[in-house]
């Protein structure tokens, strides 16, 4: 199966002369900012000199002046409190963060977080037993609990209260708890609403302290936690979030709690940690936890107080992602071959696969890969518990949780956002899901998104790319969402006579452009054949920039991402 070529997208050329003579900035550098939205002197300053005066007021957040009255009177009178996250990432490090936070006012503590298999996503009614049978009389969710109503309804019974910490899209009646606090709801006046799970408990912690006037380290020595939960689930690094993953990342890199300065040793990644190396690196290792086994082992690593026991439990870890990753692969390649096994599986716009012995801890992983290989929204289902158990993934600009709502009926729940979700149906639902999902896909997909495309910000030539403009081009960092690392083009690159295929169709370049030099080297993963194809003759080529490191010297690289 060959992938589907790109579509080659260049920004439109934006004036940036009056922005670059005002910074003394590298026009190219300039257009990228206006091409982010910052278009004054002003807005560059902040954007690249990010400061915690940048962060909104917690209390605009609706609701945390009674989050806040309930945990100060839990804190006062000695209650104890259970700390309930979701079994992923953002839910780990959430509890994490705010159990070490909270242990600082007050030692009654617990926490919480549910079996995937056995109990699914959010807040479980199994939770809320365990509050009872552990006398707690306030429990903070968080990274979920926004659509908990009758776990919320039982615990109100026991005379439990609720804090709800969450970012998704609520629906409908809000839970009947003293604080729903979720920046997406329609009567909240805070005024950013991407902040992940972890985000929203840190809003609560700020709140807190200037509560108790508390100095703001308490506060940043947990970003390294924050930073980790925003890269992983994948929200929009601006605005507050690219100001908590500016600092946190600092503290991951200087000196991170010992939790996770094991993992970093584990993963042997080099420094500075970038928000792709905690997407693949350490996100993986910790969601292996609650993915094939207890989600608290990842948890119980995060509160580590002892190196050697938080080295033991980092390894455990790496080999349960292993472990995890063996699995996901023999699913993934499962589905790919029963897919293209389909007569017509080439003109349909979506995929379903249902298979009730696939694990249900990776099929979002092996949804993603599939959604990826054959560039078509994406859907893989298991059985659990009598029911099937889904994960979904879009491709770039198409809204998959709209095209859900638009098979809701099929299903008992579900839930997500415009890239992934997941949802739960009768078993013989499916087969009326594939239909209508791949009519409803027909319908929203235009023909720009048929095809992946390569959204690229500057041509650029290689005499440009000197170390100054590395080093502007570093002030941008922390990429991700919605500041993506820049894609250039450049034209009419030669091969060095350098140049040669690895294995996995990947090559390795060594190119030049118009004259002799300055010469590039770098790699493109699987353009092995591309560059066969183009290597006796000049070439366009689109890429970013990185630097890559050899026997402890680094130097700056190109990342190939299609040439023709």
């Amino acid at each position: 199966m060959k992938p589907k070529p790109y579509n080659w997208q260049i920004s439109s050329s934006n004036e940036a002369t009056a922005l670059a003579k005002a910074l003394d900035l590298n026009p190219i550098l300039a257009s990228l900012l206006i091409q982010r939205g910052i278009d004054t002197p002003e807005k560059a300053r902040s954007f690249f000199q990010p400061s915690f005066s940048d962060l909104n007021n917690p209390f605009d957040i609706k609701d945390m002046d009674l989050a806040v009255q309930r945990l100060d009177l839990a804190i006062q009178q000695k209650q104890r409190i259970l700390l309930y996250g979701d079994y992923d990432v953002d839910g780990t490090t959430s509890v994490a963060f705010m159990y070490s936070f909270l242990s600082r006012l007050t030692q009654h503590l617990d926490y919480y977080l549910p079996d995937r298999e056995k109990e699914g996503y959010g807040v479980s009614l199994q939770g809320v037993e365990y509050a009872r049978e552990q006398n707690c009389t306030l429990i903070v969710a968080m990274d979920c609990g926004i659509k908990a109503n009758e776990a919320v309804d039982l615990a109100n019974s026991y005379g439990i209260d609720f804090i709800i910490c969450d970012h998704h899209l609520p629906e409908g009646e809000l839970p009947k708890a003293v604080a729903n606090l979720d920046p997406k709801r329609a009567d909240c006046p805070y005024p950013f609403k991407e902040l992940s799970g972890c985000g929203i408990a840190f809003k609560l912690a700020q709140a807190l302290s200037l509560h108790y006037n508390m100095p703001s380290e308490e506060l940043a020595n947990l970003l390294d936690l924050v930073s980790v939960s925003i890269a992983c689930d994948i929200v929009p690094i601006i605005d507050e979030n690219r100001t908590l993953t500016y600092f946190g990342l600092k503290r991951l890199n200087r000196s991170p709690g010992i939790g996770l300065s094991a993992l970093v040793d584990t993963i042997k990644r080099p420094k500075p940690l970038t928000v792709m190396d905690l997407v693949f690196g350490l996100g993986p290792m910790i969601n292996a936890a609650g993915r094939l086994g207890d989600a608290r082992d990842a948890v119980k690593l995060l509160l580590s107080a002892d190196k050697n026991s938080a080295t033991a439990a980092a390894r455990h870890l790496s080999s349960r992602n292993a472990e995890r990753r063996s699995v996901d692969y023999a699913t993934a390649e499962e589905a790919r071959m029963r897919y293209m096994k389909l007569p017509d599986w080439e003109d349909k716009k979506s995929i379903v696969l249902f298979d009730p012995g696939w694990h249900k801890g990776v099929i979002g992983i092996s949804a993603s890969r599939i959604a990826e290989d054959f560039h078509k929204p994406t859907v893989i289902l298991t059985k659990s518990n009598g029911l099937a158990v889904g994960s979904a993934r879009s491709v770039r600009g198409f809204d998959l949780y709209a095209a859900l709502q638009h098979c809701e009926d099929l299903f008992y729940t579900y839930g997500g956002h415009a890239h992934a979700a997941g949802m739960q149906m009768p078993v013989e639902n499916i087969e009326a899901f594939t239909e209508l999902f791949e009519r409803v896909v027909s319908d929203m997909m235009t023909t720009e998104l048929e095809a992946p495309t390569l959204e690229i910000a500057s041509k650029i030539e290689f005499t440009q790319i000197t170390p100054e403009f590395w080093s502007g081009l570093k002030k941008f960092e922390p990429f991700g969402p919605s500041n993506m690392t820049p894609l250039f083009l450049a034209e009419s690159v030669r091969d060095t006579g350098h140049s040669r295929i690895l294995d996995n169709n990947h090559a390795r370049l060594s190119l030049y452009q118009y004259s002799s030099k300055p010469i590039f080297t770098g790699i493109g993963f699987g353009l092995g054949e591309a560059f066969n194809n183009v290597k006796h003759r000049p070439f366009d080529m689109v890429f970013s920039l990185r630097e890559e490191e050899w026997r402890g010297n680094r130097k700056l690289a190109i990342h190939v991402r299609d040439l023709r």
